[in-house]
């Protein structure tokens, strides 16, 4: 299939989905927060690194400010569906969106979304960030990043690849690692990480870039073969394997890197105070030593932020995904 967003899905948006964001009545504003259950909207399916954080962000959230926070997994339409659902929700602070750099990358990828990230919602906290791994099955019969390349190279366009979706960052590594070593490899888009990995170890689809605690164990289980790893270093997690940028020096893969990040938003006009106590307990539980240690396990450690330099930071993001995109001339169909 064609490299490319598909626009499947935002019609299920519906006319309802461009009505103007709510506004807070001063009652609401005025209250405690939270005083009732609070909703972390995860618009990616079950199973991911969204939904794992999110999970755990929630039961740091529901201990430190006493009141539920319940994860709601909205995926479709490559994250636009539950994103929008939150963009248009009332700045109470009871709705509120894990987000990752497929948001930023949507920016430029999804041009018709119902929503503007940095005008729509308001940034509250980073959260963490992790790399992928590069794995395939053994079918495929190669074991490197050179020798990927090289079969890839002799048959154009018959190695398949998974992903959890259009425009995410799994999605985004794959169009990356293409443009850079000049190879044609098609892109398979599935509703979840769960699902691109459960067509890898079947062998369904021959190669995807995963999160490596999630991958580590079939690799280990000899259902698929790791090559490489996506951070500037080697990973503490698979340290026998070099990155993609060392095994592929030589093949226009120098300087190649890709991660997946993890943040919390608001609608817009969230009210700072609410922001701030939302951030402040967020801070808290990413300095504490056992959430960096249980993050480590997970393989991502934590990115603590200022909410001033996280807004920064994800309108840094939407240039680069922008410039990402770009390159690998990632389309729209």
């Amino acid at each position: 299939m064609p490299n490319g967003i598909t626009r499947r899905g935002l019609g299920l948006l519906g006319a309802g989905a461009l009505a103007a964001p709510a506004v807070v009545p001063p009652a609401l504003a005025q209250e405690a927060w939270p005083s009732r259950a609070v909703r972390i909207v995860v618009p990616f399916g079950a199973g991911g690194s969204a939904d794992i954080a999110a999970r755990n962000v929630a039961e740091a959230l529901s201990g430190a400010l006493g009141q539920p926070f319940v994860v709601e997994n909205r995926p479709g339409a490559g994250a636009v569906i539950g994103t929008d659902l939150v963009a248009k929700s009332p700045p109470d602070g009871y709705t509120i969106l894990m987000m990752s750099n497929t948001h930023t990358a949507n920016e430029t990828l999804i041009p018709n979304r119902p929503y503007v990230l940095m005008r729509d919602l308001s940034a509250a906290a980073a959260v963490n960030v992790a790399h992928h791994v590069l794995a395939v099955h053994p079918s495929l019969g190669v074991s490197s990043v050179a020798e990927l390349i090289a079969k890839a190279k002799a048959a154009p366009g018959t190695i398949d690849y998974a992903s959890s979706g259009p425009g995410t960052p799994y999605h985004i590594a794959g169009e990356v690692f293409r443009a850079m070593a000049g190879i044609e490899i098609q892109h398979v888009p599935y509703r979840s990480s769960g699902e691109a990995r459960t067509a890898l170890i079947s062998g369904t689809v021959p190669m995807m870039f995963d999160a490596i605690p999630t991958m580590q164990p079939h690799v280990a289980g000899g259902r698929a073969r790791a090559l490489a790893t996506t951070g500037p270093a080697r990973d503490p997690l698979l340290p026998d394997l070099p990155t993609v940028a060392e095994a592929g020096r030589d093949l226009g893969l120098a300087g190649y890197e890709a991660s997946i990040w993890l943040g919390l938003m608001g609608p817009a006009a969230l009210p700072r105070p609410i922001v701030d106590r939302l951030h402040g307990a967020v801070a808290d539980w990413l300095a504490r030593p056992a959430t960096r240690d249980a993050m480590a396990r997970q393989g991502a450690q934590p990115m603590p932020m200022t909410v001033a330099e996280f807004d920064a930071f994800l309108r840094r993001d939407v240039e680069v995904q922008g410039r990402y995109v770009r390159m690998a001339r990632i389309g729209v169909d």
